[in-house]
């Protein structure tokens, strides 16, 4: 099929919420960027070399690529991602802030877990495309994917990355749903993983005081209390324009991981509610346009592989904001393409590279 003219809503959108997320971070990380390395801009250089640029190349491939191929490879990206997962507990492996999550390679750090979430997607795609029976039996399908996302979950489990297996979890799920699914499955796979991830809450002490925090948030303010009341005082001091750019007084010294899960706080304080709500009107607007995309492709693969990336974006969107508001218990998982972290922003860039060369066969 001839290419067709690329969705540049869907462009503008990711440029949008690229150059907005290096605006913000160069704010958020100035101050921690000079006590650690005596350099305010340490963390938005950092950002531009191994995120965006890694980022642009990403998106600038999957652009050019069409996406079709990727079907006859995604099952080796899987194997390959899960084998990176594997190498963050062996002498390759990272550890920092009592979490594994991290491969070192001479001056390159990244993330598999983040890598993970888009060769996933791609691999789930292209299984329950290439066989039509397999959403329907629980033999073939089922069963197997049941196996598939426990072996995925046990290891970003003892990493921990808990919310990273909610995020990736829910994301399969919609998938399999929409490519016909019986609903009895995925009742019993949801009902599974509520049940796991309850046990692990209840007998993990750190994931358990997090709950609590939330259930009692004035229970100890300057204890597990303490991040979610510093980002609420965040975003209320924003008001309704903010603070100005560079204002944020709480990313100084009282707001933990300014940089990190906290960016949006910091982002709210400094240009207020107007400014928060253009941010999430963004991500709407996007996924949006991810989804419509969805009704004019014409294969199983590329409808899956939209489903499934609009998903996972807009699923990853709310636990951030949602958590860091108060809404939901705080999770450590950044905001997507605005959150400080070079592996998740190149992979973001990659799946928008990867959408727009949709647009251009659907």
């Amino acid at each position: 099929m001839k290419p067709r003219k690329p969705d540049y809503l869907i462009i503008f959108c990711l440029a949008f919420l690229v150059i907005f997320g290096l605006v913000t971070l160069a704010s958020a990380s100035s101050n921690l960027g000079q006590i650690k390395f005596e350099d305010s801009l340490y963390y938005l250089k950092h950002q531009l070399i191994y995120g965006l640029g890694l980022g642009t190349l990403g998106f600038l491939a999957a652009y050019q690529i069409n996406y079709r191929r990727y079907e006859k490879i995604a099952a080796f990206l899987l194997i390959v991602s899960i084998a990176l997962l594997v190498a963050v507990f062996t002498p390759l492996g990272f550890q920092a802030g009592g979490a594994e999550r991290w491969i070192k390679i001479g001056p390159l750090t990244f993330q598999p877990a983040e890598i993970l979430k888009i060769t996933f997607i791609l691999y789930l795609s292209a299984w329950l495309a290439r066989r039509g029976e397999r959403h329907k039996s629980f033999h073939k399908g089922f069963m197997p994917l049941i196996v598939v996302i426990a072996i995925i979950a046990g290891l970003l489990f003892k990493q921990p990355a808990t919310t990273t297996v909610i995020i990736i979890v829910a994301t399969a799920l919609i998938i399999y749903f929409v490519s016909g699914a019986k609903l009895r499955y995925l009742a019993a796979a949801s009902l599974g993983g509520i049940a796991v991830i309850g046990s692990l809450i209840y007998f993990t002490p750190y994931r358990l005081e997090r709950v609590m925090s939330f259930l009692q948030p004035n229970a100890n303010l300057l204890g597990s209390g303490y991040h979610l009341n510093q980002a609420l005082i965040a975003i209320g001091s924003g008001g309704l324009t903010g603070v100005g750019f560079g204002e944020s007084t709480t990313k100084i010294q009282y707001l933990p991981e300014p940089i990190g899960d906290s960016i949006f706080a910091v982002m709210a304080e400094e240009f207020g509610f107007i400014g928060s709500s253009a941010l999430i009107v963004i991500f709407s607007v996007l996924v949006l346009k991810i989804l419509l995309l969805v009704r004019k492709t014409k294969d199983q693969f590329g409808k899956l592989l939209l489903v499934g990336f609009g998903s996972l974006i807009s699923i990853q969107v709310f636990i951030n904001i949602a958590a860091i508001s108060g809404l939901i218990p705080l999770t450590g998982v950044p905001l997507p393409f605005i959150s400080y972290g070079g592996t998740a922003l190149a992979v973001f860039m990659t799946m928008g590279g990867i959408v727009v060369n949709i647009s251009k066969y659907s």
